[in-house]
């Protein structure tokens, strides 16, 4: 058998990359490691060295997992709170002093793997547990991390092992010690194994207060229950975040309801006169439009249906440009280390709906030396896109543009605002006001980009 050691960074899956760890969970990650360093003694007993890990381990992450010892085990992260849940995590500790028993890339068949193999055993044969996770073994400076599904693979799946596991348990074998199934058992099966097996490989030595956030972010998430018992992390990048979908409906106009077993969306029509939506009908109404649009029975039956369904599709158009934008000035800002001058949605720059307008078409669908001067010097940071997306399109040439909405609606902030977890104690905003500070509360980061993720904005 042989060790593909890779480092933690390599070893996460492309989702946990993607997740950013809450700042005030990884700043105590960080003190309780700093607290575990200053501990480490090469010389100190096994048992001291155990309980260091087990503090670190539990203080971190694993409050609401029982980490104990189990038999033999040194030790063992349940999934749940108590000792009687299944075991996910197996540990097996060694002080840092005792080379001769602790697992290398290049010297695996030692006792530490043994008796990794010997606890994973009796829980996958003699206790049936299928839930099994991760082993580890550690001598606290370094930890190598196996899966379970490996070992399953060459230990439990192989019958003749199995057999061999199960007469020397039962007594069959000339011996019955742990000695004898290390030494007769286990070492020469796993001499004659060809098998690479992969495992996550990590030296703590490596680590200390200069160590890059991106590594240190790596080590957090690969100790973390997200790695180690699979759990799922509440940020999901693939999940829309169900506040920020019910206010920007809210902006836009919109609201859920249920009719039966079904989520539906209609028209919000209480309070609601600063939507984007109903701006947009007022707007359409005044301008009578219909008599513009090509096929305006493709909207509807009725003229309410038509200018609804009309005025629906423009606010569609608008909030995909403007979710776009901010997806773009978020990148803008990561690729420029963080400088705030690459930040342009916001009133600041756009203070009306018409220069809104000016940036959807003067700006973005034009090329920096076809933009007017003025134009230039304000939006000198935003780039060309080449996208049928900021172009006008056919409706609105038929119809209104964004510059048409009125700049002196205000609109209801709703009670679940996530402005209100930020302060804002304001009834009503600005519509576009509104907007930009909605948006602004959450962070719109580039998908993968591994830093923690700060308190106060939502992903």
């Amino acid at each position: 058998m042989k060790l593909n050691a890779e480092t933690p960074q390599r070893s996460l899956s492309k989702d946990l990359l993607r997740f950013r760890p809450p700042e005030s969970v990884f700043k105590s990650f960080q003190a309780k490691l700093a607290e575990l360093q200053q501990k480490i003694d090469n010389d100190e007993r096994e048992e001291n060295q155990k309980t260091y890990v087990q503090n670190f381990l539990r203080d971190a992450f694993y409050r609401s997992n029982d980490v104990n010892t189990k038999g033999d085990i040194d030790l063992a992260i349940h999934l749940g709170p108590t000792s009687s849940s299944r075991v996910g995590v197996i540990l097996e500790t060694k002080r840092p002093g005792n080379k001769p028993e602790m697992v290398s890339s290049s010297k695996p068949n030692v006792k530490a793997i043994h008796e990794l193999v010997l606890y994973f055993m009796r829980e996958r044969v003699d206790e049936n547990n299928d839930d099994l996770k991760y082993l580890i073994v550690t001598n606290i400076n370094e930890w190598f991390i196996f899966s379970a599904s490996d070992f399953n693979k060459l230990f439990y799946e192989n019958k003749t092992f199995r057999k061999n596991y199960e007469d020397w348990r039962d007594k069959l074998k000339v011996s019955s010690n742990t000695p004898h199934f290390y030494d007769e058992i286990v070492r020469p099966f796993i001499d004659q194994l060809n098998e690479t097996v992969d495992c996550a490989y990590f030296d703590l030595r490596e680590y200390d207060d200069k160590t890059g956030e991106r590594k240190l972010i790596a080590l957090f998430k690969i100790l973390s229950p997200y790695y180690l018992l699979r759990q799922q992390f509440a940020d999901d990048s693939n999940t829309l975040d169900k506040r920020f979908y019910t206010e920007l409906l809210h902006i836009i106009g919109l609201e859920e309801y249920k009719e039966k077993s079904k989520t539906l969306i209609r028209r919000k029509t209480t309070d609601n006169t600063g939507s984007l939506l109903e701006m947009a009908l007022t707007m359409l109404e005044t301008k009578d439009v219909l008599s513009r649009v090509e096929n305006p029975s493709q909207y509807g039956a009725t003229t309410e249906e038509r200018l609804e369904a009309i005025a629906l599709e423009l606010c569609i158009t608008w909030i995909n440009r403007i979710l776009f934008l901010k997806l773009l000035e978020a990148q803008l800002v990561n690729y420029h280390e963080g400088d705030s001058k690459y930040r342009f949605l916001n009133l600041e720059n756009i203070r009306d709906f018409d220069e809104l307008f000016a940036l959807f078409h003067q700006v973005l669908a034009k090329l920096p030396d076809e933009r007017k001067p003025a134009i230039q010097k304000k939006f000198s940071r935003v780039p060309y896109l080449n996208s049928s997306l900021f172009e006008i399109s056919d409706l609105e040439n038929q119809t209104i543009s964004i510059e048409s909405l009125k700049d002196n609606e205000k609109l209801p902030v709703i009670g679940t605002s996530i402005l209100r977890k930020l302060g804002e104690k304001a009834v009503s905003l600005p519509t576009l006001e509104y907007l930009f500070r909605f948006l602004d509360a959450y962070d719109f980061a580039s998908e993968g980009k591994e830093e923690i993720q700060q308190e106060n904005r939502s992903l």
